[in-house]
């Protein structure tokens, strides 16, 4: 008998273990990773963080200009 690996994803905000890998049900987040440039104060570094789909919606709600949704006919 096999044993299929589980993976899961820590929400950066919340700490939250959130499925990505491995026997369906997975959760849903947002993977976000962005390297600096010059003259900015991280000059050279990459930085990554990952949000739950909970986490995401409360960061988004305090933006001043709302998020673009579009619709999606096919989904993955």
């Amino acid at each position: 008998m096999t044993h299929e690996k589980q993976e899961f994803t820590v929400c950066n905000c919340c700490g939250e273990l959130v499925k990505t890998e491995g026997m369906p049900p997975y959760g849903e987040g947002l993977s976000v990773t962005k390297s600096w440039g010059y003259f900015s104060g991280k000059d050279g570094e990459r930085h990554h963080f990952f949000l739950c789909e909970e986490c995401y919606d409360k960061m988004v709600r305090g933006f001043a200009v709302p998020v673009e949704v579009e619709e999606e006919t096919e989904l993955l």
